[in-house]
């Protein structure tokens, strides 16, 4: 039985609507003023862990623990279906095919989408773009590769990505399937690793994250193009490690 089939509607239902961010409806929440993710805890009682949780994400990876971390499998047969403006920030959606392999178990890839600057930071330095490949098994865990953007020469996959950006809040523009998703990653894809949550309301923890070590490079045009549209930075700021271990 195929994956989508297997995990809850509900759970669909959410991932579908905002991606790796989901909330309460109704309840609205944002980068700036009021709805800031320094006020994310007290918007809603179903946000507490967004003030509360001790293994938040994004954070500052640095002081990392040397291991052996065994190499991420990509299953890369899936293709793009659609382009979303969900006001937080652009969403891919993926069609059936593509996952990854890691701790014995296969997440089943159902987007990815883009914040800018980096939410994540490298030995405290912020980079102009990332993007979230947002993973589910089918007991509905989650796992997040994180690739960083370094401003570099243009990108032709985020060309043509966006050449379709929808500009209007909730509109969804058709993609020709002309690539697989994991063909934005670079060739190294070595990563760090930790434990981490959504980083978007209700910020729930349980998330394994996995940092590809390698970047990608994009143009300043092309992110100044995603930042004009989103109208602000969407990056949830760093929160605090805690006792959490970064692996390398």
């Amino acid at each position: 039985m195929k994956m989508r089939k297997t995990l809850p509607i509900l759970f669909l239902a959410l991932f579908g609507f905002m991606g790796i961010a989901f909330a309460s409806e109704g309840v609205k929440w944002g980068y700036s003023g009021n709805l800031a993710p320094e006020h994310w805890g007290s918007l809603d009682p179903a946000f507490e862990m967004c003030a509360k949780g001790r293994n938040q994400a994004p954070i500052d990876l640095h002081g990392f623990i040397e291991a052996e971390l065994p190499p991420l499998f990509f299953a890369n047969s899936g293709k793009l279906r659609d382009l979303v403006n969900n006001g937080h920030t652009i969403k891919v959606n993926c069609m059936e095919g593509s996952s990854i392999t890691v701790d014995g178990k296969t997440f089943n890839l159902l987007q990815f989408h883009f914040h800018t600057p980096s939410e994540n930071l490298i030995d405290g330095r912020s980079l102009p773009m990332e993007a979230h490949f947002v993973h589910a098994d089918r007991d509905g865990n989650l796992a997040v590769v994180a690739l960083m953007f370094e401003k570099g020469e243009e990108n032709p996959m985020i060309k043509k990505l966006w050449e379709k950006l929808p500009e209007n809040i909730g509109e969804t523009n058709t993609l020709d399937p002309v690539f697989a998703p994991y063909d934005l990653l670079p060739k190294n894809r070595d990563y760090y690793r930790f434990n981490g949550s959504l980083t978007t309301p209700p910020c729930t923890e349980g998330v394994r994250w996995f940092v590809i070590k390698g970047y990608a490079t994009v143009s300043p045009e092309q992110v100044a193009k995603f930042a004009h549209l989103m109208h602000h930075p969407n990056n949830r700021p760093v929160q605090p490690v805690y006792a959490r271990p970064i692996l390398k």
